[in-house]
């Protein structure tokens, strides 16, 4: 009988002549691959939140073109470090500073601006620009004069846009490392928890810390050749996760084959086989969903889409052809003090499968029971609002998020960032008075020319925070209004509209990508299952697993981090991750059941499955939760709550929907004699052995 490719490789890549040249070949691929791209540098985060082709854009890009300025500016805010009023001394203090700062530093500044209420004062200061980055500097060079400038008991910040850029940058500095730092940790750990040897943990925490550092200089190249912006924080933790998981799987096979064959080269190869499938699904659904990022209109999210799906193909790729060859040469023994030995019986798994035994045993019960559980938590989104403020980006305090605090709370609020509006060739007095009227605007500009173009421009000043959502709010009021009572072209942009259109964006993405993202997930498990039916229940099972931990995410982390709403970012991220990681466990215990159910009964290969993948997917599922929940050590916002909800969401995927739902799902599935997986998915593997051509027929999970 003919060896199929599958058995050949999985021979190749372990034999004993053979292992040695894989892992040296891959080895000096590895190190040419790191000599090559060492010098590419990483791109520069994206300086601009602006999304290409909305009106905000359009306006930024109006001013550019029509204005001879070539500054940029910040405002400086003095209040009391208590909270108490400014006496006129301390007015006269911060009055007479602001003119010694320009001349000490290349900066301009305005006049002192007092609020009504003496508890501050607002000094506006502006320097000729190069770049985001020489502005950076010099906002550096101006805080760190007005730190050798203290005044007795009054507070000195700076706050903007540019202020805000520089808190992002500094928020970052270093915190890549601390975050590979955490991750690597938190794998470490829990791989020598898993496999209780002082050994065995190193060699899928080496392989995958390979495959990590490739997958950043890849990035790193395709970034700079497509002028993709990303966070390689994620990227890091996307590719530990999913590299370990991998890694887990193939090895708690190796394991069980080593129980049952006195050749680990056999063994390794028959576990290289027998979890292909469910490993290149499970990489490939992934993979999938993550490219329809790449459909993104949000400039961060699409390059994040396209270098993670390129980190989890060499992940898997590292995992399926460099782990096998060193396990292989380093034996049997990789295992101590624990080590398998043929007819040695497998007591793993006990709890696991007595849970699946008891859920079968009244499955539509059950089953119904747990769904309810889970629309209970997604219920929970019903009560989610989205988008966070400007000083809410923040998981711990900044400067600019603070003086813009107090701005807000001392100075009517829209003055600090108007909404500009341009007008093209047209009066702008009906428009003007008409915007007058609606609630939340505090006061109307003038209009005047744009340059020399056809262009009239006024400002609106409104009455609310104007990173807040009532500003948004109004944003779209005034386009409304501006297509009620103009005919001409009316573009709104500003801070407000920037963040509105920001919003939209994040949106859109959501409801275009989401959908995708199921219809592949559904033809991943129908390919697997090849039963539609089977396919469609696991799938939506998937999904609602998938909305309860986002709703069991906004609850928790509204008393974590003190915050009423999720960034606008979060959910798509989330879901992505919860659905295309999530549906990883479906994968590995579903081919479970499908290889048992060719030689037994449903029930019997289901509670078989479930004791034999128990152990390793909730081992793969803690270290998965535990990579996400290292975003927390991250200090923006959207990380931290994209980290607590994936995490929480990975444990109940791996405790409730595989270890409950899911066998009570199959038993309800086969319950009326219909057959649950269709023609064709029960694959076997022939591997074939180093001495002789003979095969295996099939291969027993």
């Amino acid at each position: 009988m003919k060896v199929p490719v599958i058995s050949r490789v999985a021979s190749s890549l372990t034999s004993r002549r053979s292992a040695r040249w894989w892992t040296v070949a891959l080895l000096a691929v590895v190190v040419l691959l790191f000599g090559a791209l060492s010098g590419v540098d990483a791109p520069k985060r994206a300086d601009s939140s602006l999304v290409a082709g909305s009106d905000s854009a359009k306006v930024a890009e109006l001013l550019a073109q029509n204005s001879d300025s070539t500054t940029t500016s910040a405002i400086l805010v003095a209040n009391g470090s208590t909270g108490e009023a400014l006496s006129s001394s301390k007015i006269d203090q911060v009055t007479k500073l602001a003119p010694q700062m320009a001349s000490d530093l290349a900066v301009k500044t305005g006049p002192a601006l007092p609020s009504e209420d003496a508890k501050a004062v607002m000094v506006p200061v502006s320097w000729d620009t190069v770049d985001l980055d020489a502005d950076k500097q010099t906002l550096t060079e101006i805080r760190d004069w007005l730190g050798a400038h203290e005044l007795s008991r009054v507070q000195l910040q700076m706050t903007g846009s540019t202020a805000f850029a520089a808190d992002v940058s500094q928020a970052f500095a270093g915190a890549d490392f601390t975050l590979l730092a955490v991750t690597v940790g938190i794998v470490a750990v829990l791989l020598i928890a898993t496999y209780r040897s002082p050994i065995l943990w190193l060699i899928p925490l080496a392989v995958v810390a390979l495959a990590d550092r490739s997958a950043s200089m890849v990035a790193n190249v395709l970034g700079n050749a497509w002028d993709l912006h990303f966070d390689s924080g994620v990227l890091s933790v996307l590719v530990f996760g999913a590299g370990t998981n991998y890694a887990l799987l193939l090895i708690s096979r190796y394991r069980d084959e080593l129980q049952k064959n006195e050749d680990h080269r056999k063994a390794l190869a028959k576990a290289w086989a027998a979890s292909f499938e469910a490993i290149l699904t499970s990489n490939l659904t992934v993979v999938l969903t993550l490219l329809t990022l790449s459909l993104a209109v949000m400039e961060d999210t699409r390059g994040l889409g396209i270098v993670c799906a390129a980190g989890l193909l060499i992940a898997a790729l590292f995992v399926f052809l460099l782990l096998p060859p060193v396990l292989a040469l380093c034996g049997r023994k990789v295992f101590w003090p624990l080590v398998p030995k043929p007819g040695q019986p497998n007591t793993r798994g006990k709890y696991f499968g007595k849970a699946a035994t008891a859920v079968m045993r009244k499955p539509g019960a059950n089953l119904a029971a747990l769904v309810v559980l889970l629309l209970v938590l997604a219920g929970a989104l019903t009560g989610t609002r989205l988008g966070l403020d400007q000083t809410q980006q923040f998981r711990t305090p900044t400067e600019s998020a603070s003086a813009m605090t107090v701005l807000s709370e001392h100075y009517p609020a829209g003055e600090a960032q108007p909404i500009t509006v341009l007008v093209d060739g047209s009066d702008t007095t009906v428009l003007q008075e008409r915007l007058k009227g609606l609630d939340g605007v505090l006061r109307v500009g003038e209009a005047r020319e744009l340059g020399d173009s056809s262009w009239q421009q006024f400002s609106v000043i409104s009455s609310d925070d104007p990173s807040g959502s009532e500003a948004m709010d109004l944003v779209a009021q005034i386009r409304s209004t501006a297509d009620e009572a103009s005919t001409a072209t009316v573009l709104v942009g500003g801070q407000s509209a920037s963040q509105y259109d920001s919003h939209q964006g994040h949106l859109r993405d959501l409801y275009v990508i989401a959908p995708m993202i199921m219809i592949i997930c559904f033809a991943m498990l129908g390919w697997l299952t090849r039963s539609w039916r089977t396919a469609l229940s696991l799938g939506l099972v998937n999904l609602l697993s998938a909305a309860a931990a986002v709703g069991l995410g906004s609850l928790i982390s509204s008393m974590v981090f003190d915050v009423s709403a999720l960034d606008v970012q979060v959910p798509l991220l989330a879901f992505v991750f919860l659905v295309a990681l999530g549906v990883d466990y479906t994968i590995f215990f579903t081919q479970r059941v499908r290889q048992n159910s060719a030689t037994s009964s449903l029930t019997d290969a289901v509670a078989n499955a479930a004791r034999s993948t128990g152990s390793v997917i909730t081992s793969a599922g803690l270290v998965l939760a535990g990579v996400f929940a290292a975003l927390s050590a991250l200090p923006l916002m959207v990380l931290g709550q994209l980290g607590l909800i994936v995490g929480l969401g990975v444990l109940l995927d791996t405790f409730v929907v595989r270890t409950l739902l899911l066998p009570a799902l199959f038993a309800v599935l086969g319950s009326n004699n219909k057959p649950v997986f269709g023609k064709g998915s029960g694959v076997q593997y022939a591997v074939e052995s180093e001495t002789s051509p003979s095969t295996e027929s099939s291969i027993n999970a």
